[in-house]
């Protein structure tokens, strides 16, 4: 049987017009014709993941499914106030109170939100097609994670887009959700992976059940995992800050002015938050302004008889923690400080790198006759004479203590009694460019910096050397010639200070961008040293967390159905030719038949 088997198949292999060798080529003649992938098998990439931390003893951030760090979040609270005017509500200013991602293990699929099923999928979106709806919709049918793609320059992406997303930023944070979010910025690969994607998605949604089963068996797939591990806590996380002082011509009992700015930034992913304006311009004034004065007290005829005391703050963004730790330091213990002395007034820099609008804000109108009405008349009058395209005010807010967060810095120092104020370009402390990653280095006028500049330095100038009392005219102008404003140096600060992330939970004492700030004030101050707030372990005020930055890999597979349809064509392949064995009698009837014809014929 099986001789006479052989003896017909090779008839008809004869009689055919292609040779037996050629049937092995086959299927690598198809293979080296088929288009080549669009990706590669696997790309690997970094992720920056939503905020995570701790504030006042309570754990703000996604839920866990298992123990992370401290411990699982079991619930969160939605801090928000109402905005003014309407009653969508919204986060206050600075960290969210129930803000933040947990960190999970990931691995799953990769799907956009044009698929109908997101569950326990990887969702991607692009920056520039985000939508808070969109990302609603992830969190609603739990999604195994979120990654928005962010492009290469922020300074490319279209203006309405980055109003939008700034917009979108709190109530990302506000929400609570267990779904771990991260950010990535665009490359070659990620882009490829991400079409593919979305035309798969959308495939599935315009198709019929037979179409959507075949294109589900033959596409293409992305498995996105995540290397490292569970989040944990940093129990001993220090936040630094940074102090020097320029002591003024006189006896001992001098007043003090002292000049505060917090250098550390914050947005929706810590890697990502750069604070170009909130704070990068305010430290960079405060710089400025110790190189102008230390020129001004280093000879004897331009020596004032105020000592000017510089402090560059960590942990702004959570609630002014070194300036609290600073003041509790200066005021609660014994030894004479300058805080305790004779301070004159505090004045706060935040967000001064743009627009033509300067605010003092205050907790409480300084009265007439004392310094802090002296510098409020001077900084009006120098704006009127000088630069009159700009619009100054004063704002006035009372201090809220029963909010989690403070507004400004200034409220501080009004807390512990003493006048303090803040000037910005911002006439809210809600404005969404505070806490921003889309606060980029593109975003700062360095025209605009160099004016506002001007202006503080101006008005303190005529404050300590009393220059209105001894009949100066009011436009006169102080700081040109040799002892003007450098816009070139506030450029070069500027891009240093915009070139890095500066959250709190980046920046330790040992942190290069520490070392050069610290560096950079003792070049024009005396007695520079940092100073240092660590949590208290058996009641932290803040905690953060740890795998903010991690690497993801996409992996191009085939999904399960496609091994499932394969196993049902080798089973199908193997019955087929199962019974042509156990019925050959019938098949080889068949196959003389059709011969005898052909040869008739």
């Amino acid at each position: 049987m099986l001789e006479e088997a052989g003896e017909v198949l090779e008839s008809v292999l004869k009689a055919s017009c292609l040779p037996l060798s050629f049937l092995l080529f086959v299927p690598a003649v198809l293979l080296l014709l088929g288009p080549p992938p669009a990706a590669e098998a696997a790309h690997e990439f970094t992720v920056y993941r939503m905020q995570q931390y701790e504030l006042g003893g309570q754990p703000y951030g996604e839920r866990l499914h298992g123990p992370a760090g401290r411990g699982s979040a079991t619930g969160l609270r939605y801090a928000s106030v109402l905005r003014e005017g309407g009653c969508r509500q919204r986060p206050p200013s600075g960290p969210v109170l129930g803000a933040g991602t947990r960190s999970a293990v990931l691995n799953t699929e990769a799907r956009t939100v044009e698929a109908d099923v997101l569950s326990r999928r990887c969702v991607m979106m692009r920056l520039v097609d985000f939508s808070y709806e969109q990302y609603q919709k992830a969190l609603r049918q739990s999604a195994g994670a979120v990654v928005i793609i962010l492009p290469r320059s922020i300074s490319s992406v279209p203006q309405d887009v980055v109003r939008q997303f700034m917009e979108i930023e709190p109530e990302m944070l506000a929400m609570e959700t267990i779904v771990p979010v991260y950010f990535a910025v665009e490359d070659e690969e990620l882009l490829s992976i991400y079409e593919q994607t979305r035309a798969a998605s959308a495939s599935q949604g315009s198709a019929s059940a037979a179409e959507v089963l075949l294109h589900t068996a033959t596409a293409n797939g992305f498995q996105m995992v995540t290397s490292g591990a569970q989040s944990k806590a940093i129990n001993d996380w220090l936040i630094p800050s940074v102090e020097g002082r320029l002591t003024g011509l006189g006896g001992e009992d001098l007043p003090t002015v002292v000049i505060v700015a917090h250098y550390d930034s914050f947005g929706v992913a810590p890697w990502l938050s750069h604070g170009a304006d909130s704070n990068g311009s305010g430290i960079s004034v405060l710089l400025e302004l110790a190189r102008l004065f230390s020129r001004l007290y280093t000879y004897r005829r331009t020596h004032a008889g105020y000592n000017l005391l510089f402090f560059a703050s960590g942990g702004g963004k959570f609630n002014y923690q070194g300036t609290k730790r600073w003041l509790e330091d200066n005021l609660d213990h014994t030894d004479s400080s300058l805080l305790q002395d004779n301070v004159a007034f505090v004045l706060c820099l935040d967000t001064l790198g743009r627009g033509n609008s300067l605010h003092l804000h205050v907790s409480k109108p300084p009265k007439e006759g004392t310094l802090q009405h002296a510098f409020l008349r001077e900084l009006e009058m120098v704006v009127a004479t000088q630069f009159p395209e700009v619009k100054f005010s004063m704002v006035h807010k009372k201090i809220n203590l029963a909010e989690d967060m403070l507004a400004w810095e200034h409220e501080r120092f009004a807390i512990r009694r003493l006048p303090a104020f803040t000037i910005s370009h911002l006439e809210s402390h809600r404005d969404s460019l505070r806490n921003s990653i889309m606060d980029r280095r593109a975003r700062i006028d360095t025209k605009a910096l160099t004016r506002n500049t001007r202006i503080i330095a101006e008005a303190l100038t005529r404050v300590i050397y009393n220059l209105t009392d001894k009949g100066a005219p009011a436009d006169l102008q102080i700081f040109t010639d040799q002892m003007q404003i450098q816009q070139e140096q506030l450029e070069s600060v500027m891009d240093w200070l915009s070139s890095q992330p500066r959250a709190a939970q980046l920046i330790d004492k040992d942190s290069t961008f520490l070392n050069t700030l610290e560096y950079y004030m003792g070049r024009y101050l005396k007695d520079v040293k940092q100073h240092h707030v660590k949590a208290d372990k058996r009641d932290p005020e803040f905690v953060f967390y740890d795998q903010l930055k991690q690497v993801m890999n996409a992996y191009r597979v085939k999904p399960a159905i496609f091994d499932l349809l394969l196993a049902v064509c080798i089973a199908a392949y193997l019955g087929v030719a199962y019974v042509a064995v156990q019925h050959f009698g019938l098949l080889y009837k068949m196959i003389q038949r059709l011969s005898l014809k052909a040869k008739q014929q």
